[in-house]
């Protein structure tokens, strides 16, 4: 049987050099590259991973200031980092490097040094329009704990004749365990953690004291005169205790931090003797919570005569004083998706070890607590920047990026 010639039309179509090969091979291209484009674009969209804790985070080191207390960024101002040191000042860095002049400069009002002074600033969450910030500072000889309001007069510059005074918390008789954080939390009020005066233990469990607790107002004066009293807290109205306190049981909350994404609130609580603990709640277990002290020492009980409190919140990680540990500086749940290793874990550090450190936070308890590596001279704070950046500060005046 006689197979047909092939038609000369059908084999100029299918030639390589054809029109429609040559559309073949476009169309396909096209494809690809449609699918790489494709990927790309999940890539960057795709949720980063919860990091595993190790791997190569490094520090760089961006210049040497006074005693450093704490760092933070300013909304709407994502390329000026403030540094707040401890006799008084708060110098600010424009990519990086400081200006010529500080910010701030209250060293006539502070009271210094040891574990009282300029301790750290907050900016409100309108900032870019109301300028509006806040210092917590020790005054009168170290016998008051303070909040002053400022307004800024430029971007790198405070308006030091704007100054109010928000709140005043006695403290007068011991230096230590001042406490000292400020953070807007996620519902816009602000939140003070003053340490338990330190002399009086129990100032922690009185509901007539403000030392000892997390403290939570609205700044901007109110029925209350100089701010005003969220009607949410658990103390408001006509309930005993005062209406500032959010929480109790606290012995010196030195650093506190909220976390970007969840809005669950982290705190790195000094122990006495033995045990340094961070305590992780949301919003609502927050609310009310008591921490234990001074009946109980992270997951230990102290008082052995004294029940245990009402509401008591476990913390969600302990560690003891062995190894050169000696005090908590609390840090942040990382969020920066460039620095892989940490992202979704909390970041902390001991102020004598000076290692880095980080885990995983989970109301039911903390997991995959791990050394970073990196370590810093005498940490006293962490600070976060604009998109999530991590920075850490040191006693002896470095403060570094972590990346």
């Amino acid at each position: 049987m006689r197979v047909p010639p092939r038609s000369p039309n059908r084999a100029r179509l299918a030639a390589p050099g054809s029109v429609r090969a040559r559309l073949a091979v476009r169309l396909s291209l096209l494809a690809v590259a449609a699918a790489a484009l494709g990927a790309v674009a999940a890539a960057a969209t795709a949720k980063p991973k919860l990091g595993d804790g190790v791997g190569e985070v490094e520090l760089r080191k961006l210049g040497d200031f006074n005693q450093v207390t704490h760092v933070d960024n300013a909304p709407g101002f994502n390329g000026l980092l403030f540094v707040v040191e401890q006799p008084g000042k708060i110098t600010v860095l424009r990519h990086n490097q400081p200006v010529g002049h500080a910010f701030l400069n209250i060293e006539d009002l502070v009271h210094c040094c040891g574990e009282q002074g300029l301790l750290s600033v907050a900016f409100a969450p309108d900032y870019e329009q109301s300028g509006r910030f806040y210092v917590y500072y020790t005054t009168d000889g170290g016998a008051v704990n303070r909040v002053d309001e400022f307004r800024r007069a430029d971007s790198t510059t405070a308006d030091p004749a704007s100054r109010r005074t928000v709140i005043e918390i006695p403290h007068p008789t011991a230096s230590n365990h001042n406490g000292g954080q400020l953070q807007f939390g996620p519902d816009g009020y602000l939140y003070i953690a003053p340490g338990d005066g330190a002399v009086s233990a129990d100032n922690a469990q009185d509901p007539d004291s403000l030392l000892g607790k997390l403290l939570r107002i609205d700044p901007l004066p109110g029925n209350a005169g100089a701010y005003g009293i969220p009607p949410d807290n658990p103390f408001a109205g006509s309930k005993p205790g005062l209406g500032e306190i959010y929480s109790l049981g606290l012995r010196n909350p030195w650093r506190f931090s909220f976390d970007r994404k969840t809005g669950r609130l982290a705190i790195g609580d000094v122990g006495a003797g033995q045990w340094e603990e961070v305590n992780y709640e949301t919003a609502s277990t927050a609310k009310g919570a008591n921490f234990g002290w001074p009946v109980f020492e992270g997951t230990h009980r102290m008082d052995q005569g004294a029940p245990e409190p009402a509401n008591h919140q476990l913390p969600i990680h302990e560690y003891s004083h062995g190894g050169a540990n000696c005090a908590i500086t609390g840090g942040y749940v990382v969020r920066d998706p460039k620095l892989k290793p940490l992202y979704g874990r909390y970041l902390y550090a001991d102020l004598c070890n000076g290692g880095l450190r980080s885990l995983v936070p989970r109301l039911e308890g903390a997991r995959k607590d791990r050394a970073l590596g990196p370590t810093v001279p005498f940490p006293t704070t962490f600070g976060e920047g604009a998109h999530g950046r991590i920075y850490v500060g040191s006693n002896n005046g470095g403060v570094w990026k972590l990346k």
